[in-house]
């Protein structure tokens, strides 16, 4: 099996050399670049499986640099941030990004959220059986989970893996209400809880997508997906 092609962008020397080692002991190919207008070079030489992107690094900013692989491939993209800022988090995640991690970081951590994401990236293009392989229609939204393809009024829509396995947790219970620790465990594989503004930017994204009115808070709950 083909190692999984890690594009690691990261400004501080000793961070980005100590977690290629340790990415690199793990079985990860890493590619390391030390500023955003080389890490997008990178990005569109190699291809990598998944982006690895600090927020603060110079030339383009890790959340600008997210955008514009976002507008170019659905890989899978991870942020890194020194702080724990809701703008950090929040503007990262509106860029496209499917999950974050806060510096300092344990090395098996950020090795454990990348497996992650990866599974969830695989599942979501293979499909997972998390509804039945026929054509499921919601009003004007169609969603066919054996092509991985969401149709609104006949047009295709562009979802990211993880906005695909939201929508497919929606689907497989439309109607009823899912809470974010249920939505944490089920997409984004943590089993030991984590923070659920991740999984209320995905949910206004898809909003954006599906429709606003499609996807319903319950407050105090989760969400449901309007039947």
């Amino acid at each position: 099996m083909a190692e999984t092609h890690v594009l690691f962008v990261e400004d501080d020397d000793v961070i980005r050399e100590a977690t290629t080692l340790a990415l690199e002991r793990d079985g990860f190919r890493v590619t390391s670049v030390p500023d955003g207008l080389t890490g997008l070079e990178a990005f569109r030489a190699n291809q990598p499986d998944l982006a690895l992107l600090d927020v603060m690094v110079p030339g383009l900013d890790g959340v600008s640099l997210c955008r514009r692989i976002r507008d170019e491939s659905t890989v899978p993209v991870i942020m890194l941030s020194a702080r724990a800022d809701a703008i950090d988090v929040v503007l990262g995640l509106e860029a496209g990004a499917d999950d974050y991690v806060t510096k300092p970081f344990d090395g098996a951590v950020l090795t454990a959220r990348i497996r992650a994401v990866l599974r969830r990236f695989g599942q979501a293009s293979a499909g997972d059986g998390l509804v039945e392989t026929t054509l499921l229609s919601f009003g004007d939204l169609e969603i066919d989970p054996d092509g991985m393809e969401v149709r609104r009024d006949g047009e295709r829509l562009a979802l990211t893996p993880t906005e695909m396995r939201l929508l497919l947790e929606f689907s497989a219970a439309p109607g009823s209400v899912l809470s974010r620790d249920r939505l944490l465990e089920r997409v984004w594989d943590y089993g030991w809880g984590g923070d659920t503004r991740v999984v209320d930017v995905h949910v206004q994204r898809l909003r954006a997508k599906v429709g606003q009115d499609r996807i319903e808070t319950v407050r105090g709950f989760g969400y449901k997906l309007k039947a």
